[in-house]
C-alpha cells in the first residue's frame, strides 16, 4: 500500500481515536531540507493546520486525507525501506495521535525528524525525534501565533528554521537569534521564501552579518519544483 497526493481529496471525518490520524500523502523523497538534506527520506504529511501563512505551499494539506492507524502508516512507512523519516503537515502536532506516532517511528527503529510551526506545544515530544520549528517571520502573517515558550523545551540536536521574504524579515529574524542567544542551543537555519526572494541576497546579507547560522534552499524544488509528494 502507498498513500500519495491522489488520495487527498478524500474527505473523511474527523479520526476520534487516539491512533488514528489524517493523512495527506506518504511518500519517498530526497530530504529537501535541514541537517539531513539530501538524504533518502519517507515524509508523513499529516492533514490539517490552524496557521495560514501567506506564502504556504502545502495548501492542499489543509483538508481531506485519508484516515489511518498508527500501525498502517508505520507498514507504509517501512515498505520504503530507509531509515530516516520526516513527519509534517500541515501542521502535525494539531492531531493528537502525532504523538504516539513520533515514539512508534523511533521505537521501529527509525530516525525521525518533526517539521512543526512551533504554534502547539512540542513538550510532549519523545526527545528521540529531532524537532524542526518554523519559528514565523511578520511577513509570514502568522508570527503571532508563535509559542515562544517552546524554546525551553529544544535540545543541541533540534533545530529552528526562519523562512524569510524579505528585509524586514531578514531584520527580524536577526533580532530573535539574539534575543533566545539560539545559536549557541540549536542549529539555525535560514532559508528564503522560494520564487519570492532571491536566495542569493540572503547569502549575502548572512555573510555581511557574520551570522552563525546555516542557509539553506529547498532543494526538492530545484529538483521537481512544486509537484505534490515529491
Amino acid at each position: 500500500m502507498k498513500v500519495t497526493s491522489q488520495t487527498r481529496a478524500e474527505p473523511v471525518a474527523e479520526p476520534s481515536a487516539l491512533n488514528r490520524l489524517r493523512i495527506t500523502e506518504i511518500f519517498l523523497s530526497l530530504q529537501g531540507e535541514a541537517r539531513d538534506v539530501g538524504r533518502p527520506t519517507v515524509f508523513v504529511r499529516l492533514t490539517g493546520c490552524p496557521l495560514r501563512c501567506r506564502y504556504c505551499d502545502t495548501a492542499y494539506a489543509f483538508s481531506g486525507g485519508t484516515s489511518m492507524s498508527v500501525e498502517a502508516v508505520l507498514k507504509v512507512v517501512a515498505e520504503h525501506a530507509v531509515r530516516h523519516v520526516t513527519v509534517t503537515g500541515g501542521e502535525p502536532l494539531a492531531q493528537r495521535a502525532a504523538l504516539p506516532l513520533l515514539t512508534a517511528l523511533c521505537d521501529a527503529g527509525h530516525a525521525v525528524s518533526l517539521e512543526t510551526s512551533g504554534a502547539l506545544d512540542v513538550a510532549g515530544v519523545d526527545p528521540r525525534v529531532v524537532k524542526v520549528i518554523d519559528l514565523k517571520c511578520p511577513d509570514s502573517g502568522e508570527a503571532g501565533k508563535n509559542r515562544l515558550e517552546n524554546l525551553r523545551h529544544l535540545g543541541p540536536h533540534d533545530q529552528v528554521k526562519f523562512v524569510i521574504y524579505g528585509r524586514a524579515d531578514y531584520e527580524w529574524a536577526r533580532s530573535q537569534l539574539k534575543a533566545f542567544d539560539l545559536a549557541a542551543r540549536v542549529e539555525v537555519l535560514f532559508s528564503p521564501v522560494h520564487g519570492e526572494l532571491e536566495p542569493a541576497l540572503l547569502a549575502e546579507w548572512i555573510l555581511a552579518d557574520r551570522l552563525p547560522v546555516r542557509f539553506q534552499i529547498q532543494l526538492h524544488k530545484y529538483l521537481w519544483g512544486d509537484t505534490p509528494g515529491r
